[in-house]
């Protein structure tokens, strides 16, 4: 993306004298008026693509994706994919959207550009460019010089026509070509840069080498259908759950109407106990009432017998004084 960078001019507002009735000789100047911010539209496109073909579109993906990989656990590394990058508050001149451009200190989320006043004036550290067909060298010098300018750390270009990467690193306030690219290690990124016979290769800081666009769409199938297959063993662990827990509640409720049964089975035995008591103290009181009355018979019989005798005994006596009744 192309921009020009004019910059943006404010007019002081003149004074102006009058004069009054009373003091017509004495010249006042108006109160300066306090000078408003004028509202300024910073632009979030250009209009133009993100890219001009697959070579390019691919290793812009292939950079900023992985990037994004390896520094997933950092929350203060925000990095974008042509972003327009506007240093300068209240120029909407000044401005480029580099292809990847990686700003530490700033936290991750999304953004409709990259307002440098707004992020605590920290420009992005590290911006990769990679050239397309119509890129001029005239282009890529006014890049190099916006990108010197507004404290760039490291400036990459990788040419995926040529298969030829240069670089740059910040050193005396100016941005100082890297000699010996292949093998060359980034001090703010930790990544390692290889040149193929083909091809562009990134490591990152343990040694992994950074994965093609058909390896992360083939990462991402897999960590779907990963997740496809937890999720579904996940939902049959639950539905194992809700049957255990469903087989635990019959039981429970079983148990309980077994305890229930053995309850009620107790209280009938207590009864029945209960009532074979009652029938044997009956019985017993029975047999006691009619021992008793046997033995009042027997008395009454003994006395009978007694009476009788006592009655013989004076029947005889009588006669034997001649005593007639």
């Amino acid at each position: 993306m192309n921009a020009e960078q004019p910059a943006y001019q404010f007019k002081i507002p003149k004074i102006f004298f009058f004069k009054t009735k009373e003091q017509p000789t004495v010249r006042k100047p108006f109160a300066a008026k306090r000078f408003r911010k004028p509202e300024v539209i910073y632009p979030e496109s250009d209009g133009q693509p993100m890219a001009e073909n697959t070579k390019q579109y691919k290793k812009i993906v292939y950079v900023k994706e992985n990037l994004e990989r390896i520094f997933v656990d950092n929350k203060n590394v925000f990095i974008a994919a042509d972003l327009f990058w506007y240093p300068v508050e209240f120029d909407n001149k000044t401005k480029y959207a580099p292809d990847v451009m990686v700003a530490f200190g700033r936290p991750k989320g999304d953004r409709r550009s990259y307002l440098q006043w707004e992020e605590g004036n920290i420009p992005p550290q590290v911006v990769f460019e990679i050239l397309s067909p119509s890129n001029t060298n005239k282009e890529m010098t006014r890049k190099f010089r916006f990108y010197q300018l507004y404290g760039v750390e490291e400036y990459y270009v990788y040419d995926p026509d040529k298969n030829i990467l240069k670089g740059w690193i910040r050193s005396n306030k100016k941005l100082n070509k890297i000699d010996n690219i292949n093998g060359w290690t980034s001090p703010i990124l930790g990544v390692r840069f290889e040149i193929s016979k083909n091809d562009l290769m990134m490591f990152d800081m343990n040694g992994e080498k950074f994965s093609t666009l058909s390896e992360m769409a083939f990462e991402r199938d897999k960590e779907k259908k990963r997740a496809e297959l937890q999720e579904k063993r996940a939902e049959q662990e639950k539905v194992r759950a809700e049957l255990q827990e469903k087989r635990a509640k019959q039981e429970k409720v079983r148990a309980e109407q077994q305890e229930k049964r053995a309850e009620q089975e107790k209280i009938r035995a207590e009864l029945q106990e209960k009532r074979a008591d009652d029938e044997k103290k009956r019985a017993e009181q029975e047999k006691f009432r009619a021992e008793l009355q046997e033995k009042r018979a027997d008395d009454e019989k003994k006395r009978a017998e007694q009476a009788e005798l006592k009655l013989a005994a004076l029947m005889k006596k009588m006669k034997q004084l001649n005593i007639e009744l």
